[in-house]
């Protein structure tokens, strides 16, 4: 009897951590609407402790997975917000974190996805106008980085799986823009990596056993990073599988790295 009491108080203590999480969560993510015309991008955004309009901060931009797609401005604080919303590295790193949601009938990158086999087999389209989410995000970016208050200088993008094909796609569209970026378990069309080779700061994570997104797909993207000039950090965790971003998240020196990355 005993020994079940425990397990029940263990998981009241658990359930209790995990509700305090998400609570902080959404007390400290602002919920919001970009629209433009008729569309309208959902999006959370933290504010660094004691903001002030009269100091200049760093801006990351967090895009998720396609797991996290939908319309309740919510579901895509699941990966990496947790990062951000300690106390230790909210006072380390002051920064704006902006983490927009994916309708679940679009993706960040412009791409079509075969699901039938394993891992899912990717075509990357250039060129052309961004699917809707992205160019929505784009437009929310560039107004954030009119406002006096952010840093031009040290704009960020980090994202997971569709996330981290969108974080090369925008690299791609913006490729003046960023400073440093961090693509987890994506991938992308390698010839688009000639835009931003140059310009901007890489860090680049995938498991070695993903059997969802082939981690072929990162290492492709390295090889001609490399061959256009850059020199990107690339961590190929032997073990993981789809869930690099765990082994991501637990890095100590992802933040430090991130925010020391200023652009010229």
């Amino acid at each position: 009897m005993k020994y079940k009491l425990s397990i029940f108080y263990l998981a009241l203590i658990v359930a209790g951590f995990n509700l305090n999480a998400q609570t902080l969560k959404d007390s400290l993510f602002e919920k919001r609407e970009f629209i433009i015309e008729n569309d309208t991008l959902l999006y959370r955004i933290m504010y660094p402790e004691n903001f002030s309009e009269d100091q200049e901060y760093p801006v990351v931009l967090f895009l998720h997975g396609a797991g996290e797609r939908g319309n309740d401005n919510n579901t895509q604080l699941a990966l990496g917000s947790s990062l951000f919303t300690s106390s230790e590295n909210r006072k380390k790193y002051p920064s704006i974190v902006v983490y927009p949601q994916c309708p679940k009938n679009d993706y960040w990158a412009n791409l079509t996805a075969d699901r039938t086999v394993k891992p899912i087999s990717f075509t990357f389209k250039n060129g052309g106008e961004p699917n809707k989410s992205l160019k929505l995000t784009m437009l929310l970016l560039d107004e954030l980085i009119a406002k006096p208050f952010t840093k031009n200088n040290q704009i960020y993008v980090m994202g997971v799986s569709m996330g981290g094909m969108g974080t090369y796609e925008i690299l791609y569209r913006k490729p003046t823009t960023f400073a440093a970026a961090i693509p987890i378990c994506g991938g992308g069309d390698p010839e688009t990596t000639k835009k931003y080779a140059l310009n901007t700061e890489l860090w680049i994570f995938h498991g070695g056993n993903d059997d969802v997104v082939s981690p072929h797909l990162s290492i492709n993207m390295v090889n001609s990073i490399l061959l256009n000039g850059g020199k990107p950090n690339f961590t190929l965790f032997g073990k993981d599988n789809h869930n690099s971003w765990d082994s991501t998240f637990a890095e100590p020196n992802l933040l430090p790295w991130l925010f020391t990355k200023i652009k010229n």
